[in-house]
């Protein structure tokens, strides 16, 4: 492909040309310049069931043959499909309403509007706060970025953002003082990862942190709101990342491996004691035009299919336990300050640079190591806001082999070494 095509194709324009990807299979891109990358990050920690499965191809087909486009509210085969599958097999059962979007910041949106219409309709319109937490990530809508603690990603738009008050990252009695302090009959609702992600990298709370959490939020009759965008779906070797405390949500908000990559869709799950008193007002919930498109649903239908079938969770969590001890060798490193996560959701956070060009003014030590390796054939996310330390963060395909975890380490490894040095 022409340079000139390629330079043409992003946004914003930039002196960087971005890859092009000719095709891609199981864990592995192959670029146009003849490289071959291992997807350790699993693009934006989305591919979970690996790239090029053809059953998920020939489903969007098939569902694309038989309807096109119908407003989401109507009924087709594959959307009621994929709802049926969900109460069955995945979702708490206490969470029997099933709504889609087209993706995590869509779906952490209609959370927000949801919790907002459910105290609006109970005649308690003064519950409008929600609390996120001070280092988080929930979207790019101006909602999502309104909650979120992302930094880097709020900045430029601070001075419109909604004033949504944050607690601090661990502490459940941070949250408490918070909520006192902003009254907790103004507070509609609390949102946070069961695990941090692109904002800290892989950051784990403390054992008890989530049941107190839920504890604060039923005391207050405040929702909780758990974001999976990133976590679930088997992403943490649990199906979703908050099993791990035997938590269940108010509001559970899905996205990226509901469909392993393969087509835009996002999840929005509750209970129906939070939709009753909207429905006894005669009202809905607003949708997004491609909320619960077909295709996406039978994208997602396939792709939960084969996590059923290949027991792809539980290879989440017992490759996800063998890929962490293998690259908590790196904290060997006087670059690397801790390597932690669960299942094929790891984290390696960066110390700030030391030595040479990486201790420059807003230097991004982090973004230097992914770009070296991807250099080296290794794509790592990078994680950190410019506040919280920089990480990188490694989730691939629950696919990865032996040999490709082999790989993995070896290049993270002398990446970090390149960058930092020795």
């Amino acid at each position: 492909m022409e340079e000139q095509r390629i330079a043409s194709f992003p946004f914003v324009p930039t002196n960087d040309l971005p890859p092009v990807v000719e095709r891609a299979e199981g864990c592995t891109l192959y670029f146009a310049d003849g490289r071959d990358v291992l997807d350790a990050g699993g693009g934006a920690v989305a591919v979970n069931i690996g790239h090029g499965r053809t059953e998920v191809a020939d489903a969007v087909a098939e569902a694309t043959r038989r309807v096109s486009y119908v407003l989401p509210p109507w009924v087709t085969e594959e959307r009621i499909a994929l709802v049926e599958l969900l109460r069955s097999r995945w979702l708490p059962s206490a969470l029997t309403r099933v709504g889609f979007t087209s993706g995590g910041s869509e779906s952490v949106d209609t959370a927000v509007r949801l919790a907002l219409a459910h105290f609006a309709a109970l005649g308690k319109p003064e519950r409008r706060k929600v609390i996120g937490r001070e280092a988080s990530y929930h979207g790019l809508t101006m909602t999502a970025l309104a909650i979120s603690g992302h930094q880097s990603r709020r900045s430029t738009f601070e001075h419109v953002l909604a004033d949504h008050p944050k607690m601090p990252v661990d502490d459940a009695e941070g949250l408490e003082k918070l909520l006192w302090d902003e009254g907790p009959e103004t507070v509609a609702a609390v949102i946070a990862e069961p695990v941090v992600g692109a904002t800290a990298g892989a950051l784990v709370p403390s054992d008890g942190w989530w049941s107190d959490v839920r504890t604060l939020c039923d005391q207050h009759g405040v929702l909780l709101i758990t974001d999976e965008v990133m976590t679930g779906f088997g992403r943490t070797g649990r199906q979703f990342g908050i099993d791990h405390w035997e938590v269940v949500p108010d509001i559970m908000v899905g996205g990226k491996g509901l469909s392993g990559g393969y087509a835009p869709l996002g999840g929005v799950f509750t209970t129906d004691e939070v939709v009753a008193p909207i429905a006894a007002q005669g009202e809905g919930l607003m949708f997004f035009t491609y909320s619960a498109h077909s295709a996406a649903c039978a994208a997602g239908i396939a792709a939960l299919k084969i996590l059923e079938d290949e027991d792809l969770v539980v290879a989440s969590a017992t490759k996800g336990a063998d890929l962490l001890e293998r690259l908590r060798r790196l904290e060997g490193h006087y670059a690397v300050r801790e390597v932690r996560g669960l299942g094929l959701m790891i984290g390696i956070e960066l110390v700030a640079g030391m030595s040479g060009d990486i201790d420059g003014p807003g230097a991004r030590p982090g973004a230097k190591v992914v770009a070296e390796a991807l250099r080296r054939g290794v794509w790592v996310y990078p994680a950190g806001d410019g506040n919280v330390p920089d990480a990188l963060l490694v989730g691939p395909p629950f696919t990865i082999t032996d040999v490709e975890m082999d790989r993995l380490v070896q290049v993270v490894a002398e990446s970090i070494s390149a960058v930092y040095g020795d």
